[in-house]
């Protein structure tokens, strides 16, 4: 029996996948791309569920250990209502994150409407009440994730501007003195090399502050004769200079290889919008797989630290 390749930094929970269609307790289409928090000593996830016409809506899970998860009865955050954010929001709200800021839990999702993608913001006190703060991209842009402090007195950002007329991909970080007017923007990553996301990247999981830096997980994407590969690296960025890049990865720490990440509505997608540090500096990672479901992973802080180092190289921007 052939021995299974694994790099081993990111560990896979047995149990997976953890939240399929079949636990939602409303007919939908599929589940997937998962915000996650720690709120009052329980673990929250919310999900991005799909319903039948191809509109997804966010609905909110609840579980006492990370692991088991029981879905709200029904949805939390529909698209807008609200004459100014309904146009924008008309076919979905999808791919939520959340930051905790200033006592507050703050949600960038990406409000998808028939003129393209933007990035919205939200806030919440207590996941009841959610109020929307701004519409903060132009289209079209989106996977939008905030810092869980203010940076040099500005709140800060990464986003995905989408290519147009032959333009790439790339991450960006933008500032704001209000959640609302965004600007000072500029390029963050640019595609790291050896070819694991040469079509397009973006931020995955909200910004985690270390004494080495911000750790990001950030998804890079493949264009393959078979399709397109989702796969999943690392960064840190300097704490004080966010845009400056300390370390990364130049080849993927995780990428799809079981059957629920390879087979689904969009096959070969490992995508993590929710990301926990325990106290014994354990990462939960939730991820959503082939558009289809959501998955738990395991990490450790340092482990992931360490390989960011592993390979010494200078990220050349253009």
């Amino acid at each position: 029996m052939r021995k299974k390749i694994d790099m081993d930094i990111i560990k896979r929970h047995p149990l997976n996948p953890i939240i399929t269609r079949h636990d939602v307790p409303y007919p939908c289409n599929t589940v997937f791309n998962a915000a996650a928090c720690k709120y009052n000593g329980e673990y929250l996830l919310l999900l991005r569920i799909e319903d039948f016409e191809g509109k997804s809506h966010l609905t909110l899970a609840r579980s006492h250990d990370g692991l088991d998860f029981k879905v709200d009865e029904k949805p939390w955050i529909l698209p807008s209502t609200d004459p100014y954010f309904e146009p924008y929001e008309r076919r979905g709200v999808e791919d939520p994150r959340i930051t905790p800021l200033e006592g507050k839990y703050y949600i960038t999702y990406t409000a998808y409407g028939p003129y393209g993608v933007r990035v919205g913001i939200g806030v919440t006190e207590d996941f009841k009440k959610f109020e929307r703060i701004s519409l903060a991209t132009d289209v079209d842009n989106k996977d939008g994730v905030l810092f869980p402090e203010k940076i040099n007195g500005k709140y800060a950002m990464i986003t995905r501007p989408a290519g147009r007329g032959g333009k790439m991909n790339l991450m960006w970080i933008t500032y704001s003195p209000d959640l609302i007017h965004w600007g000072e923007s500029r390029v963050l990553m640019f595609f790291s090399p050896g070819g694991w996301s040469t079509f397009k990247m973006g931020a995955s999981t909200p910004p985690i502050k270390t004494e080495n830096g911000w750790l990001v997980l950030f998804h890079g994407v493949r264009e393959t004769g078979g399709g397109v590969i989702y796969r999943v690296g690392a960064m840190l960025l300097n704490l004080e200079a966010p845009h400056i890049i300390e370390a990364y990865t130049p080849f993927y720490i995780f990428g799809p290889s079981e059957e629920y990440e390879r087979v689904g509505d969009v096959p070969n997608v490992v995508f993590p919008c929710g990301i926990i540090l325990e106290e014994n500096n354990e990462l939960k990672i939730y991820y959503g797989a082939a558009d289809t479901c959501i998955a738990l992973a395991t990490a450790n802080l340092e482990d992931i630290l360490k390989v960011c180092y592993k390979v010494p190289r200078t990220l050349k921007k253009p």
